[in-house]
C-alpha cells in the first residue's frame, strides 16, 4: 500500500482519540485553558452526561479576534516557549480545542478587555467557519454539544449519563483543589449544583477549599506537611491512620499545580501508611509537590495525566518520609468520626416503639432505628427495674428507692472499678489520654480527661507498643542472618544485576547479602534470619523489579516488619486479662509517647474519644 499523507479532519480525531476519552477529558481541557488565562471565576453547565452540553464560561483575559482562527488549529498554542523542559502552564500542546472540534460542534467566542466587542468561531465536525462578531462579555465561553457525533462509534463505550456527569465533578473538584482564589460553580439539568466559593490564597484559605471538596471532616483529621529536599518542596494534608476510606478516590496530588495521578506518589502514600492503615484502607491526603519544571517531564501522556521525575527515588523518599514524620509528630489522636458512630450507637430508645407482642406489625425496631421522641417517664422506660412501684416514687427520694432490691440480684459484673477507688489526679486528667478509672469486661480501659471520656482496646494499644518497640530493636543495627549453605545463584538481566549492586549496602543491613557472579547473575549468600526458609532467588527478583520501578527496596523491609507485627501480636497484653490501676496509667502514658498508636498494626483504631459537650447532649443537658 502507497505511502500517503493523511487529512487534517482524520489527523484531529487520531488526536482526538488520544485527549478526549470521556465528557470529562473536555472538561479538563476547557477549565485548564480558562485558568491559563487568569481566570478567577469559571462556571459549568452539562446536560446528558456532558454527551448533550459542555459549556465553560470564565472570566479570563480572553483571545483577540484575529487569533481565533489559530486557537482551533492543531499546534498552535500561547504557553509554550522554545525551551519544551520549561513547562510552566497547565496546558501546552494546543491540541484540545482542534481535537474537540473534530468529533463534536463546538462553538468558541471570546472578547479581550480592551476589545469593543466579541468575536465568535465555530467548528463543525473539523470544519471551521468564518469569524463573526458577536456580543459578549470579557473572558471566554465554550460550548461543545453533540459530543461524538462525528465518531458514533465512541459513543458506545460511554457510561450512562450518571456516571459521566459523576466524572466531571470529580475533575472539577480535583482542579478546584489547587486553585482556592478561583470560584468555580457546575450547574445542569443533569446534576445538583455545585457551588466553591473563592477563599483566600493561604493556608486557612486551603483548609476551607479542603473541606469544600473533601468534606468538613477532614481537616479536623488531618495533619499538615512540610518538607523539602535538594530542590523539590512538599506541602498539603494527610488523614491521620483512624481516619481512612475503603479506596483511593480520596488522594488528591499536584505536581506543579498540575493534577495528576502517578503510581509512584500513589506508591509513596501507601508506603507510608504501611503498618498503621488494613491492606483495604487508604489514606485521605492532599498532597502539592513544587519542582524546577525541568526535572520532571509533564509530556509524558496526551492528557497529561502522567509524569516523570527525573529522580523517583527523591521524590518517593520525601513523601514517605514526610508523612511520616507528620504522623509522629501529630501524636496521639483519635478520629472525630469514631467519636461520632460511636455516638449514634447511643441512643435513647423510644418508649413509644412496640414490638412484635404489641403493635401486632411483627417489626421490632433496630437500635439505628430508635430515637429518642419526648414523652419519656420512668414507669414506661424498657430498662426500668422489674416490679418496681414508680406509683410512690414522689414520697422518696428517688424513684428506684421504692424497690431497690431489683438491681441487689447476685449477677456478676464485668468491670475492674479499683481505679476509681482513688482521687483523680489533676496532673493526669490533664494528659491527652488522662487518668484510668475502670476495666470494662477485662479487656476496655475507661480513662477521663478534663473533659472528655477515653475507652482504650487494651489488647490493640499493647499490641501497637509491642510493634513500635520490636521494629526499633530490629533496625537500629544490622539484622541477624542465615547464612546459605550453597550460595544461591539468581540469573537476572544485567541491569537489574546493576540495580541491586547499587544497593547492596542498605540490603545488608536489612540481612540480604548478595555479590555479582559474573555477567548477569547475583550470589546470595545470606538471607535475613527472621524470614526463615525464604525462596531467595524470588525474594531478589521482587526486589529488582521494586528498584526499577520505585528506585528502592522497601519490599524487604516490609517483609520484615510484617514478621515483626506478628510477633506482637502475639506477645502483647491479651483481651481478657485484669490488669492493676497502675498498669492501666502505665499503659496510657506509653500510647502517649509511641508514634502511631492511634492503630493497631491491623489499622484498627486503638481508642476512641467522648467529649463531655457529646455526653451531656446525649443526656438532654444541653
Amino acid at each position: 500500500m502507497a505511502i500517503r499523507q493523511l487529512s487534517e479532519t482524520i489527523i484531529n480525531r487520531i488526536a482526538a482519540g488520544e485527549v478526549i476519552e470521556r465528557p470529562a477529558s473536555v472538561v479538563k481541557e476547557l477549565v485548564e485553558n480558562a485558568l491559563d488565562a487568569g481566570a478567577r471565576r469559571i462556571e459549568v453547565a452539562t446536560a446528558g452526561g456532558g454527551l448533550t452540553l459542555i459549556r465553560v464560561i470564565d472570566d479570563g483575559t480572553g483571545i483577540p479576534a484575529e487569533e481565533l482562527p489559530l486557537a482551533v488549529a492543531r499546534h498552535c498554542t500561547s504557553k509554550l516557549s522554545d525551551d519544551i523542559n520549561d513547562i510552566r502552564s497547565l496546558g501546552f500542546r494546543g491540541e484540545a480545542l482542534p481535537s474537540i472540534g473534530s468529533v463534536a460542534r463546538l462553538a468558541l467566542r471570546s472578547r479581550t478587555a480592551d476589545a469593543d466587542s466579541g468575536a465568535e468561531i465555530v467548528l463543525e465536525g473539523g470544519r471551521a467557519g468564518p469569524v463573526r462578531p458577536v456580543a459578549a462579555n470579557r473572558g471566554t465561553t465554550v460550548e461543545v454539544r453533540d459530543l461524538f457525533f462525528a465518531t458514533p462509534a465512541r459513543l458506545k463505550f460511554m457510561k450512562g449519563t450518571r456516571a459521566e456527569a459523576s466524572a466531571i465533578t470529580e475533575v472539577v473538584k480535583r482542579i478546584a483543589l489547587a486553585f482556592p482564589a478561583v470560584r468555580f460553580t457546575l450547574s445542569g439539568t443533569d446534576r445538583t449544583t455545585l457551588d466553591l466559593p473563592a477563599v483566600p490564597a493561604d493556608g486557612e484559605g486551603l483548609r476551607l477549599r479542603l473541606a469544600q471538596i473533601l468534606g468538613r471532616e477532614f481537616p479536623e483529621n488531618a495533619l499538615p506537611i512540610e518538607a523539602e529536599r535538594e530542590g523539590v518542596a512538599l506541602s498539603g494534608y494527610v488523614s491521620i491512620p483512624s481516619f481512612s476510606r475503603g479506596n483511593a478516590l480520596h488522594q488528591f496530588a499536584y505536581v506543579n499545580g498540575r493534577p495528576v495521578r502517578d503510581k509512584l506518589i500513589a506508591g509513596a502514600i501507601r508506603g507510608a501508611y504501611m503498618d498503621v492503615l488494613p491492606r483495604d484502607r487508604h489514606a485521605v491526603t492532599a498532597l502539592f509537590l513544587s519542582l524546577n519544571p525541568a526535572l520532571v517531564d509533564v509530556n509524558v501522556h496526551p492528557a497529561k495525566a502522567d509524569v516523570r521525575f527525573r529522580d523517583p527515588g527523591l521524590v518517593r523518599g520525601l513523601i514517605v518520609g514526610a508523612i511520616r514524620q507528620a504522623l509522629e509528630a501529630g501524636g496521639i489522636r483519635a478520629s472525630t468520626t469514631g467519636a461520632a458512630a460511636m455516638l449514634s450507637a447511643f441512643r435513647v430508645p423510644d418508649p413509644t416503639a412496640r414490638g412484635r407482642d404489641g403493635n401486632g406489625s411483627g417489626h421490632r425496631p433496630f437500635p439505628h432505628e430508635q430515637r429518642y421522641s419526648g414523652g419519656w417517664s420512668p414507669a414506661s422506660s424498657p430498662s426500668r427495674p422489674l416490679d418496681a412501684d414508680f406509683g410512690n416514687a414522689h414520697k422518696t427520694n428517688g424513684f428506684a428507692e421504692a424497690r431497690q432490691e431489683s438491681f441487689e440480684v447476685g449477677v456478676a459484673v464485668s468491670a475492674d472499678a479499683r481505679a476509681s477507688e482513688a482521687p483523680v489526679p489533676s496532673e493526669l486528667t490533664r494528659r491527652p489520654l488522662g487518668a484510668a478509672r475502670a476495666q470494662v469486661h477485662e479487656n476496655y480501659i475507661v480513662a477521663q480527661t478534663e473533659d472528655s471520656l477515653i475507652i482504650v482496646d487494651q489488647h490493640a494499644a499493647h499490641e501497637r507498643l509491642v510493634y513500635e518497640a520490636l521494629k526499633q530493636a530490629i533496625h537500629a543495627r544490622p539484622l541477624p542472618t542465615q547464612m546459605l549453605l550453597m550460595p544461591e545463584i539468581v540469573e537476572l538481566p544485567e541491569e537489574d544485576v546493576e540495580r541491586l549492586a547499587a544497593h547492596a549496602d542498605l540490603l545488608a543491613r536489612l540481612g540480604l547479602r548478595l555479590e555479582r557472579f559474573g555477567p548477569g547473575a547475583v550470589a546470595v549468600r545470606e538471607t535475613p534470619a527472621m524470614l526463615g526458609e525464604v525462596d531467595a532467588a524470588g525474594l531478589v527478583r521482587d526486589l529488582a523489579d521494586e528498584i526499577a520501578e520505585n528506585d528502592t527496596a522497601e519490599s524487604l523491609r516490609e517483609r520484615i516488619d510484617r514478621i515483626a507485627a506478628t510477633m506482637a501480636c502475639h506477645g502483647s497484653v491479651r483481651a481478657g486479662r485484669r490488669l492493676k490501676p497502675e498498669e492501666m496509667n502505665a499503659l496510657l502514658r506509653q500510647m502517649e509517647a509511641t508514634p502511631g498508636s492511634g492503630t493497631c498494626n491491623h489499622g484498627r483504631p486503638t481508642y476512641i474519644e467522648l467529649k463531655l459537650g457529646d455526653i451531656e447532649r446525649l443526656f438532654g443537658r444541653r
